[in-house]
């Protein structure tokens, strides 16, 4: 899967995971949010989830840890 990490209304971190088909800026395009914070591939493994790669046309780079925690966390159960 593809991600974006993307910055909402208040300031908080939120995000996007869609197919690989899918570029991030075409994605980016979709988005109502200002501005995108970082982006790039997402797999699930037995430690959890692991981010890595970025968008030349956007100039974003996965931040691997703090992405995955985001992601984590927005995934958890409530």
């Amino acid at each position: 899967m593809n991600y974006l990490i993307m910055e909402d209304f208040s300031g908080q971190p939120v995000p996007f995971i869609f197919p690989r088909r899918v570029d991030h800026a075409d994605m980016r395009d979709q988005l109502p949010y200002g501005q995108a914070l970082s982006c790039g591939a997402l797999e699930l493994g037995p430690d959890g989830f692991a981010c890595s790669g970025g968008s030349a046309e956007l100039g974003l780079r996965a931040r691997p840890e703090e992405d995955a925690a985001i992601i984590a966390e927005a995934l958890r159960p409530r």
